[in-house]
């Protein structure tokens, strides 16, 4: 028997519909699960104290160590940079995230940034402001090399979805024994300048750990072509945000596409806000209508199997 199952009430706006919508899918799908919603910070310090199962999404490592009970931590981000992990290891506390489930609406957000950038939306864009119809030349995504930089779930997915345009795609990949065969190319991640000087467009998909912590700085984006554009749905710490404006600045880079930056919110004095080579989306890449029902899956996929006791079979376990 388990015991109370805590689903944590802290969302980020756009997904504030998914602590219902999860709850109740979950609740349909797990006949006997106490689900315990919590309402506030004071309502979850209460209920998480006899919790064995916690869901959650930007609990605090503070609060986590209320949960005297705790076995497990289904966190519903794909990430897990933000846990000190140590304390988590010292318990035995399973974690285990929903990696995978921002896949699909992140490869369409890269898609739409690709496509402003080459059929020339932003220029169209300020021309409809001022009333100016004046043709322009505009390219095609087919004629141009992606190089994406972490082919997980998130990278996977745009490979896939940039390859059905014609366009070639190459990559890094701690494993490259394991690769989509929408990949042309695929590299250890000591071989990333290969993929820098290839790409008309760099897509940034990986974690964010001590490896990749600022892995774009001043060399990299000189390994880069002129006209290249970087896109970042990872996290704003894998690039030298430093770096970046400069290289912008100069002329090194032929523009930029953040749905992260660092920190976040990107300060009102960033020069980034004022580039017309910059797009900036507020972290919202991942953001989907259906991201209840792909998290609540795991959930449920992960709590039959954790009810079992067959831990190591469980999805996208991290602890």
């Amino acid at each position: 028997m388990v015991g109370d199952v805590v689903l944590y009430h802290e969302f980020p706006p756009e997904t504030s519909a998914t602590v219902s919508a999860f709850g109740d899918r979950v609740e349909t799908a797990l006949d006997g699960v106490r689900l315990v919603r919590t309402s506030d910070y004071a309502d979850a310090v209460e209920s998480i104290r006899d919790a064995e199962v916690i869901v959650e999404h930007g609990m605090s490592n503070d609060l986590l160590a209320e949960a005297s009970s705790l076995e497990w931590v289904q966190s519903l981000s794909a990430g897990v940079n933000r846990y000190d992990l140590t304390p988590l290891e010292r318990r035995d506390v399973l974690l285990t995230t929903v990696s995978g489930a921002h896949a699909q609406p992140a490869a369409e957000h890269v898609l739409g940034l690709l496509l402003f950038f080459e059929r020339g939306v932003d220029r169209a864009r300020r021309q409809q402001r001022d009333s100016v119809w004046r043709r322009f030349p505009a390219s095609e995504l087919a004629s141009k090399t992606v190089g994406i930089v972490g082919v997980g779930q998130i990278g996977g997915r745009v490979a896939e979805v940039v390859s059905a345009l014609g366009s070639e795609v190459v990559g890094t990949k701690r494993d490259t024994g394991t690769c989509p065969d929408a990949i042309d190319a695929v590299y250890p991640p000591d071989r990333l300048h290969t993929v820098l000087g290839q790409s008309d467009y760099l897509v940034l998909a990986c974690p964010l750990t001590d490896e990749t912590e600022q892995l774009i700085g001043e060399t990299e984006l000189s390994s880069m072509h002129n006209d290249a554009v970087l896109v970042n749905v990872a996290r704003g710490e894998v690039v030298d945000q430093e770096a970046l404006v400069s290289a912008l600045k100069e002329g090194y880079l032929g523009g930029a596409a953040l749905d992260v930056t660092a920190p976040e919110p990107l300060p009102g004095e960033s020069p980034l806000w004022d580039m017309d080579d910059v797009v900036i989306t507020p972290h919202m890449a991942g953001g989907s209508p259906e991201f209840a029902r792909r998290c609540a899956d795991v959930f449920v996929s992960n709590f039959q199997r954790y009810r079992e006791g067959e831990y190591d079979a469980m999805r996208n376990r991290v602890l």
